[in-house]
Order: structure tokens, then sequence, then C-alpha cells
């Protein structure tokens, strides 16, 4: 049996502005409960005014490490993919936002991490250090990522193509990767509104990938992303079916 053994959280005696933005952030007790709260709220939300429908809920794993990927169109996205999660997954689960959007003030830096336990990814400063740090505590911790590989929100609520940083992720790992298709909430909340209108969600879950044998290098990265957007795009429905 292995011993048990007291660690300190990774993020002790940072300030709370830093603690904010600091990619190694831990949750404590108080945060835990308002997650819970933010939570609740937001399934009974997406459920009334999105009239939110799941499909393949079986394949999020029941516990982490693990990453889930999608398109992404709206704001709204981050708060569809972590509906169908279990309470135990939502305190162990990480939105890898934008750091210059989420982080610029103090007030959103506290909704981004108390809220939506979002960890900043500065887009100008999205080298292999923060990535790696990223990587490093997923392979070390029970957690995992929601990420957006497309890195920005769509225009018009087409793809534009998953960057390799998936990859300098899980290149090399059995870290699964769940594709994910989002359709509907670029309807609901494009990038230029500032309220969401009540237009019906869908996700659709597909199974999920792993790249243990994938070459943690600029190929690997670059193989990984293609594959993981394809499997994104074949979940999406087909019009007039």
């Amino acid at each position: 049996m292995k011993k048990w053994e007291l660690k300190p959280a990774k993020d002790l005696g940072l300030p709370a502005t830093e603690r904010f933005r600091s990619l190694r952030r831990e949750s404590g007790l108080v945060s835990t409960g308002m997650q819970l709260a933010w939570w609740s709220m937001v399934r009974g939300y997406m459920a009334v005014w999105h009239r939110l429908q799941i499909t393949g809920k079986h394949h999020i794993p029941v516990q982490s490490p693990f990453i889930m990927v999608a398109n992404h169109a709206s704001h709204l996205d981050a708060l569809v993919l972590a509906s169908p999660l279990t309470w135990r997954l939502c305190d162990r689960i990480f939105l890898v936002a934008a750091g210059d959007v989420f982080f610029e003030t103090p007030m959103v830096s506290a909704f981004a991490a108390g809220m939506l336990n979002a960890l900043p990814l500065w887009r100008k400063k999205c080298g292999p250090r923060a990535m790696g740090q990223l990587r490093q505590r997923l392979l070390e911790e029970p957690c995992s990522y929601i990420l957006f590989p497309e890195g920005s929100r769509s225009r018009d609520g087409q793809s534009t193509g998953f960057k390799p940083g998936l990859g300098m992720l899980v290149a090399e790992t059995s870290v699964p990767v769940v594709p994910c298709y989002l359709d509907g909430s670029f309807e609901a909340m494009k990038p230029n509104q500032r309220l969401p209108r009540p237009r019906k969600i869908r996700l659709n879950i597909g199974e999920p990938v792993s790249f243990e044998t994938v070459a943690n290098q600029r190929e690997g990265w670059v193989q990984i992303a293609e594959t993981m957007e394809r499997r994104v795009l074949e979940l999406a429905p087909r019009r007039g079916a």
C-alpha cells in the first residue's frame, strides 16, 4: 500500500492576482464549492435556454487524465463541454483559455479562475515552455483539460484548422483525447453578440483517441492536430439527413 504523504499546494504563498494566472493553481475548499454551485446553475441554464442535447456521453472517461477538444465558435462552448461531466470531474478539469481574453483584468481573472477553473494560455507567448508545464501537470496529477485547438473563435462558424499545440500535450502518452462537436453554439452567441439567444445546442461526443506511438516532435504534433480535427468534424450532423 502506498504511504500517504501530505504535500503543500503548488500555488501556496502566491498573491491572489498571481495565483489566478498561475498554471500551478489548485482548487481549494471554497473554490470547489463555488464551482459546484456555478456548474449547477450552468446545467440548468443550458437545459432550459438552449435545450442542450448530448449524444455520446458514455465516451467521456470516468477518471482523469484526459483532454476534451472541440470546434470553437462561441463563448458558450466551454460551458457546453463541461455540462455532461460528473461532479467529481468538474473539480479536476481545467479550461485552457486565452490569457488575453480571460485574464486581462483582476476581476475577469477571478471569475475565470474561480468559476470556470480556467488556466491561462497567452497566445503571443504560447511556446514550448507553457505547453511543457501543461503537459507535465497533465501527466503528474489527476487532472484533465478542455481545449480548443483552433486557438480562437471562428468568426463565421466554420473550423479554422487545429494548431499543433494539442500534439505537444499528448504525443507519446496514453492520455486519451475526446473529440467533440458543438452544433448551434455559433447561432446562440456569435462573436459580436453580448447576450446569448435561445437557440438549440447539440453536443456530439466521439470515442477517445490516444497517441502513444506518435513521436513527440513537430511532425507528430501536426499529425495529432490533423487527426483530431478530422475526428471532430466527422461528428458534425448531416444537414438535411
